[in-house]
């Protein structure tokens, strides 16, 4: 995280059905291993500069209709990461017809997530 005290941090906060089951997904098979916060209610995981935030809900409609979009040049290595472990429901990169290369992994309660960054020549 940055020291900048003038610097504005966008995070998001995710809707979770189970804030242990969304723990277990996200440190055990994406890596976001440091746990800042955990409540039954409410979780903080971070992974280098990378930091999500999730709120308990009953509601499972909730993040079948969420998603997030995480932009950055290691994004081929995190996917590279990702295919050897076998995370589930990951899709291949591929580049888009707005020009950026992709991947999206949904996790276990249906939030998206959207890795992105601008192709390489």
């Amino acid at each position: 995280m940055s020291s900048d005290p003038a610097r504005i941090e966008v995070l998001p906060v995710l809707p979770s059905l189970d804030i242990a089951e969304t723990l277990a997904f996200y440190r055990d098979e994406l890596g976001f291993a440091q746990i800042v916060h955990q409540t039954p209610d409410y979780l903080i995981v971070r992974r280098d500069e990378m930091e999500l935030h999730f709120w308990r809900t009953d509601d499972a409609s909730l993040p079948e209709k969420t998603s997030i979009y995480m932009r950055g040049g290691r994004v081929a290595a995190l996917h590279a990461e990702y295919r050897a472990k076998g995370v589930r429901h990951l899709t291949d990169m591929q580049v888009r017809p707005w020009n950026m290369e992709k991947f999206y992994i949904h996790d276990t309660h249906g939030n998206l997530l959207r890795f992105g960054r601008v192709p390489q020549r």
